[in-house]
């Protein structure tokens, strides 16, 4: 990885995890994408694998507002859907992996902004789980859906929850790719590599997250999510 690379992907991260960690979404939408861009290879292991720290911060940091309902429902389908994902990196050809990315990112921006509100229910967890176990294990990409099912609920629970749906997706997901050999040893390196940025941008995260207009933040990571699609859909 050049130097330029591992600049770009710092402040990334420190970006995405100030704004997940903020909002309780984001840090896919914003580095899958650019991480598509700068080094395809990095997706998904480094997508997933940063995640999990902040996820672990995030969870512990918001534990009182956990919707445990929710979250079983939601984490059962997630991993029910895990191999699926899985399939899907055996049949997208490597050097169409950039394109997927982006196309998943558009596809999740737009249903994001175009979903109506609704009250969830068990339907809404399994659906929501099942998709995110698609698409995070083949891109890293999943929060849209939960973040659907959980919009118009206070911020805090949402932040919880989603943080610990995606907790044990994400050492899930890793597990799989790995013990399958879609995933290196050494593709961790980068992840370990920002273990900074993921601290600045929690720590960051940590002094606003509070008192944080959610809805202006929800909408800049969705417009960013679609620019960044776009670039990489277009680019390919």
């Amino acid at each position: 990885m050049s130097g330029v690379t591992l600049v770009v992907l710092a402040l990334t991260v420190v970006v995405a995890a100030f704004v997940q960690g903020s909002s309780g979404l984001g840090f896919a939408l914003i580095v899958a994408p650019v991480a598509g861009i700068v080094d395809p290879g990095l997706v998904p292991v480094f997508v997933l694998a940063s995640m999990i720290p902040l996820n672990l911060y995030v969870a512990w940091r918001e534990r009182a507002s956990l919707d445990l309902r929710g979250a079983g429902w939601i984490t059962g389908a997630r991993l029910a859907a895990t191999p699926a994902g899985l399939a899907l990196l055996w049949l997208i050809p490597e050097r169409s992996l950039g394109l997927f990315v982006g196309v998943a990112t558009l596809l999740a921006a737009v249903v994001s902004l175009a979903a109506p509100a609704f009250t969830p229910g068990r339907a809404a967890y399994v659906g929501a789980g099942a998709v995110t176990g698609l698409t995070e294990t083949a891109t890293g990409v999943g929060g849209p859906p939960l973040a659907l099912v959980y919009q118009h609920r206070p911020p805090a629970e949402l932040r919880a929850t989603v943080a610990a749906c995606f907790l044990v997706g994400e050492v899930a997901s890793l597990i799989l790719l790995f013990a399958t050999g879609k995933a290196q040893a050494g593709e961790l390196g980068a992840s370990a590599l920002l273990l900074p940025a993921i601290a600045v941008g929690a720590w960051l995260s940590r002094l606003v997250h509070h008192r944080l207009d959610a809805r202006r933040m929800r909408l800049f990571v969705l417009v960013f999510a679609l620019v960044s699609g776009l670039v990489l859909v277009v680019g390919v």
